[in-house]
């Protein structure tokens, strides 16, 4: 099978693109979801994993966040192959503030319109597509609504925050908690997200939408992910609590697995504190405190 991923020099994209021995599309690679001639090469492709996307969410780059995120999908979606598989990277954030009023968020959450950024917006947009052009043109299609994924530190990326938490551990700079830390989410390891993927290229279903995270095993407040990272690395933390970030929204976020794993029989496989190790991992394999 030959491999796209597209964003596949950024923080989740290197891991996948090195794993599956895929292409990059990106703007590091010069290619453009907005240029037409760049986006006619996913037809020589049998599994894209589509994960390029502008992630501003300041309501001054709206336009171009939809730009990227919606046409540029749009122009990729256009020239996928029939009997190809198209894996979307869509985001939890979909659900905006509904996600509060589930102890385990499901697929049937409302996504109405909460105060989402564009960027959250321009992503559900963008799953109609997927959905619309996988059935016109017949290839298969997967949209996996994203929790919380982390993974180990790649060159020229800005992690999020899990991973912004273990450098600043490492570097012993100090950590503002949103909400004082009491937000609860749920962690999944790119190796998790890498098997989902896995999953559904290998299943028989045609086109499946899933929310994917770490679920309630991997689920926990972000002061005790920060007691977590501790114990993965043997350094302590330094925490401002001068100066606490807002409390997001939702403030707790779980993912409710059951559908992916009953359809494409996944469910997390990295424990937490072999996942969180490997971000303070340096080339010669130490980790940090050693």
């Amino acid at each position: 099978m030959k491999y796209l991923v597209t964003g596949g020099s950024g923080y989740l994209g290197t891991h996948l693109r090195k794993h599956f021995a895929a292409n990059d599309f990106s703007r590091r690679s010069n290619r453009d979801l907005l240029n037409l001639y760049d986006t006619q090469t996913a037809a020589d492709y049998d599994v894209i994993i589509h994960l390029a996307a502008h992630l501003d969410k300041s309501p001054d780059s709206a336009d171009e966040t939809f730009l990227t995120n919606v046409d540029g999908t749009v122009n990729l979606l256009k020239n996928v192959k029939e009997g190809a598989v198209f894996i979307f990277a869509s985001t939890k954030d979909v659900y905006g503030r509904f996600a509060d009023t589930f102890k385990e968020v499901p697929e049937n959450c409302p996504t109405l319109y909460a105060r989402q950024t564009a960027l959250e917006w321009s992503k559900l947009i963008a799953e109609r597509y997927v959905e619309y052009y996988a059935h016109q043109r017949n290839f298969r299609s997967c949209i996996f609504r994203l929790s919380t994924v982390y993974a180990p530190r790649s060159e020229g990326n800005t992690p999020g925050f899990v991973g912004h938490y273990a450098e600043s551990i490492d570097k012993g700079e100090p950590i503002r908690l949103p909400g004082g830390g009491d937000p609860v989410r749920d962690l999944l390891h790119v190796d998790d997200l890498i098997s989902a993927c896995e999953a559904f290229r290998d299943s028989v279903i045609r086109h499946g939408l899933y929310n994917l995270g770490g679920g309630p095993d991997n689920a926990l407040s972000l002061k005790d992910l920060v007691s977590e990272l501790e114990k993965a690395s043997g350094l302590q933390a330094v925490i401002d609590e001068e100066n606490p970030l807002p409390a997001p929204t939702p403030a707790r976020y779980v993912s409710d697995l059951s559908l992916v794993k009953q359809e494409l029989g996944w469910s997390p496989a990295i424990e937490m504190g072999d996942g969180l190790r490997t971000l303070f991992r340096r080339p010669e394999g130490l980790i940090a405190g050693e």
